[in-house]
């Protein structure tokens, strides 16, 4: 990878990232010397994780806590950032969770999971955005997620046509409309009728949450891809794989080193070659 940043000057910041993916992601994007901010909920789990980091490689890292599900918490943490740093060059949205083990689809944390995973991950980028510092190479937003959530998966293709090809034209998508369509989810886990609502039956809230991950990658793309030059933020998603991780028991099969690659590289792909509003998986597009 040709290497375009300077050392230590450009700033990543990677949510959700005390272990797993995150962990590996920081670990990965600090071995490359930028300066990578670590974020966690559980204060005590993120220092560990910097502690850890500092003592393998002596990298330039730091912690701050963050609960994207809580405003005040992103408001803080932007705030932090700003006086800190001045900005953020990098943001990969890691941070997630997901109650369901290998075949199991309950839907009994389903607001949970799509408020953390969709919501969470909106206003972070939300919130960042106005932090993203100008640079010849551009920003990055890079937003883990799922081949869990593609509008055509062979498993979890949706019946609603209409529906489906609204999500799948960066033309007629909105975030109305993805929030209408996580919002009609909910309602009918609340009721009872999701089973019969026209989702596929492989699908669960976490399925919903990167569905929604993956819509607003491409509209929020679409609405930065007017910047002009140096001014540029590149939006991608990616989908790691099933990784052996806290969040698949274990059963995984494949290691969180090379999960983080792809986000690695979307994080640090020169400008020239970078893409935006795509969706990855092995540093290869496939469809959403």
């Amino acid at each position: 990878m040709c290497r375009w940043w300077s050392s230590e000057n450009v700033v990543a910041v990677v949510t959700g990232s005390n272990r797993g993916i995150g962990l590996e992601i920081a670990r990965q994007l600090a071995s490359h010397g930028l300066t990578v901010v670590l974020t966690a909920r559980n204060v005590d789990a993120g220092l560990e994780a910097v502690t850890s980091l500092r003592h393998q490689g002596g990298f330039k890292v730091d912690f701050h806590q963050l609960d994207v599900t809580d405003a005040s918490s992103i408001k803080e943490f932007g705030r932090w950032i700003k006086q800190t740093f001045g900005g953020l060059d990098i943001l990969v949205n890691n941070a997630g969770v997901n109650y369901n083990l290998g075949s199991d689809n309950s839907v009994e944390f389903a607001e949970t999971v799509v408020s953390t995973n969709y919501h969470g991950t909106k206003n972070i980028i939300k919130a960042m955005i106005p932090l993203m510092r100008p640079s010849p190479q551009g920003a990055r937003i890079v937003n883990v997620s799922s081949r869990l959530g593609r509008v055509y998966g062979r498993r979890n293709r949706l019946a609603n046509v209409e529906l489906r090809d609204q999500l799948s034209n960066p033309d007629s998508l909105t975030e109305e409309l993805i929030d209408r369509t996580v919002s009609t989810f909910i309602d009918q886990v609340k009721d009872g009728t999701w089973e019969s609502g026209g989702w596929p039956q492989t699908f669960t809230d976490y399925s919903i949450s990167k569905l929604a991950v993956n819509a607003y990658t491409r509209m929020i793309a679409k609405e930065l891809s007017t910047r002009q030059e140096g001014e540029k933020i590149y939006v991608n998603s990616f989908c790691p794989g099933w990784v052996k991780t806290a969040m698949t028991g274990f059963a995984g099969n494949m290691s969180p080193e090379d999960a983080a690659d792809t986000g690695v590289w979307l994080s640090l792909v020169l400008s020239q070659e970078a893409v935006t509003g795509k969706f990855f998986a092995e540093r290869r597009e496939i469809n959403f």
